[in-house]
């Protein structure tokens, strides 16, 4: 089944003072797009980035992955505007597995389960905290949603979508504290 995963990496960094995908991190000291990209990678097999205009270096660091890369001037327009540029620039997909590049302590086999859901026939699936119950990324969406998606415009990302299919979102309980965890100030990097 071709459910592909979608890296979203549009975002300008503001609060994060500088290009936080490109921040080295880890003990091996990668980019964070780069440990965001090689999970996505191994649970979809077929990935698609969807990037700002002009990033270069991102998208050499991403296509080293196993990405393919998609730049647009729709990144501009937000969270949501991106996935829906992904979603269509995919459309062909069975179902799309939506993952934060500043997310990159999510591990591969959290991804794999929600592609693992997508592939059984779920709508929706996401990862659920096995603490707090709290659904995390990353998100998984079937074809049946193609049109939703791509209608998406803003910065909101996909809680309309979900809002709207809530009844048919399957939780999956995971112990993996990566699904929480974006990184949006530099701080937000310190062991925990």
């Amino acid at each position: 089944m071709d459910i592909r995963g979608l890296l979203l990496c549009g975002g300008a960094s503001v609060r994060f003072g500088r290009d936080k995908l490109l921040e080295r991190i880890g003990p091996a000291g990668e980019a964070m797009a780069v440990i965001s990209a090689r999970a996505l990678v191994a649970a979809s097999e077929r990935a698609l980035a969807v990037t700002r205009p002009g990033s270069l270096e991102l998208r050499a660091m991403l296509e080293g992955e196993g990405c393919e890369v998609i730049e647009t001037d729709r990144t501009l327009g937000g969270l949501g505007s991106s996935l829906a540029a992904g979603v269509e620039a995919s459309a062909d997909a069975e179902g799309w597995l939506v993952a934060l590049a500043d997310m990159p302590f999510i591990s591969e086999h959290t991804m794999r389960a929600v592609r693992d859901a997508l592939a059984a026939g779920a709508l929706i699936a996401a990862p659920r905290d096995g603490v707090s119950g709290t659904r995390g990324h990353p998100v998984g969406f079937a074809r049946a949603l193609r049109e939703e998606l791509i209608a998406i415009r803003g910065d909101e990302g996909a809680r309309s979508v979900i809002q709207r299919h809530r009844d048919a979102v399957q939780l999956i309980r995971v112990d993996d504290g990566g699904i929480l965890r974006d990184i949006d100030r530099p701080e937000d990097l310190a062991p925990r």
